[in-house]
């Protein structure tokens, strides 16, 4: 590989500085990291305003650089015995297996001191075995590997003329799943949000903005995945392309994953996971970045739950890539892969004098609809896609 010409780093320090992504990357007492200024150019080949996708919820919720802290809270870095890991307790479950995991009957409401003690004296890799057991996200640093996405062949193609009016069903939540589902309502794709009354996004309870910013442009259709199983089977069977981020055996026992729903020309199926679809662990951006090795120096977290977008981006790359061969695939984005993707660009000086801004909150558009507000409208859409001449 070439040398990367000084001027494109000292472009790319520059940016990285105004995005809002070294203002989130270092020590928080301490300089703010240009390590990973390549990032963003190569991030905004996929979409000219990447830094804000980037830094977006980071500019809603007011975050900064918390260095070993993820700039949300939930992640921790931690010393293992003979190296970096990283645990999410960002899920109330995932607090009260901390008792189980250090095998302990109570642990203190502060649980972080007591598992950087633990894991000082195991491995690392010891440390995420016996995490990922109790379905805790964890991950040793650096131990995915770079991978771009995985497609196969699952239905015959068809003649596509780019994103405009596709149907798209985003079964997915949180952030990498639906920020690819608005790329697409962005392009001119009708956008379904599909959520289930029991279960539905997390990031709804969460903060009003951000939960709106990702997912405003889309309509909202909410089906019991269990006891509506065949209603939400038509309309994956029309859609021109499927987004899902769940593990892969929640929906195929369900029959609703790509091998489950009756295949249909040209239909993309894009599957979103933290570690492949292979792996029932969970992973978060922030513990998913580590995995991949995008960290800054330090190592300090880089930028916020980075992962999460960066996914999210390659998928809807992936989607506009598949539409011009024709579709009829099924495309496997793995969070951790993408960031060691990232992780493997050329690195840059750690200082800089460039000036360094906070994250601005994205520009708000349409609010998000209320859960379940337009499933007369999508039930009308499947029912004319399966009989256009009814």
């Amino acid at each position: 590989m070439s040398p990367v010409p000084a001027r494109r780093v000292t472009d790319g320090a520059r940016e990285w500085g105004r995005s809002g992504l070294a203002y989130l990357t270092g020590e928080p007492g301490g300089p703010p990291d240009f390590s990973r200024a390549s990032v963003l150019e190569h991030a905004r080949r996929l979409a000219p305003d990447a830094a804000t996708l980037l830094t977006g919820r980071a500019g809603l919720l007011g975050l900064g650089r918390a260095g070993r802290v993820s700039a949300g809270g939930a992640t921790h870095l931690i010393a293992a015995r003979d190296g970096w890991c990283a645990l999410t307790l960002s899920r109330p479950d995932d607090v009260a297996a901390v008792p189980a995991l250090l095998s302990v009957d109570t642990v203190a409401k502060d649980p972080w001191p007591a598992l950087n003690r633990w894991a000082a004296g195991r491995p690392a890799e010891q440390v995420v075995e016996r995490a990922t057991l109790l379905d805790i996200p964890a991950a040793v640093l650096g131990e995915a590997s770079a991978a771009r996405p995985r497609t196969r062949a699952a239905a015959p193609r068809r003649q596509f003329d780019g994103p405009a009016g596709l149907l798209v069903a985003d079964l997915s939540s949180m952030w990498a799943g639906p920020l690819c589902g608005q790329l697409l309502a962005r392009a001119g794709a009708t956008v379904v949000k599909v959520e289930s009354p029991t279960r539905p996004d997390g990031t709804r309870a969460g903060d009003q903005g951000f939960f709106d910013w990702v997912n405003g442009a889309k309509l909202s259709y909410c089906v019991d995945f269990d006891r509506q199983s065949d209603e939400l089977r038509n309309l994956l069977a029309v859609a021109d392309v499927v987004i899902e981020g769940s593990r892969p055996e929640a929906l195929a026992r369900r029959r609703l994953g790509p091998d489950g729903v009756p295949p249909t020309a040209g239909r993309i199926w894009v599957r979103i996971t933290g570690h492949g679809a292979q792996s029932a662990r969970p992973a978060f951006g922030d513990d998913a970045a580590v995995a991949g090795g995008l960290v800054g120096t330090g190592p300090v977290f880089c930028g916020d739950a980075i992962a999460d977008p960066l996914a999210g981006l390659e998928a809807g790359a992936a989607v506009l890539a598949s539409l011009t061969r024709g579709g009829g695939e099924v495309i496997e984005i793995a969070m951790a892969a993408v960031a060691a993707s990232y992780a493997a660009l050329p690195a840059c000086p750690s200082r800089s004098d460039r000036p360094v801004l906070a994250p601005e909150p994205p520009a708000m558009t349409t609010p998000a609809a209320a859960l379940g507000a337009d499933n007369e409208a999508v039930c009308r859409m499947v029912a004319q896609r399966r009989c256009p001449s009814c």
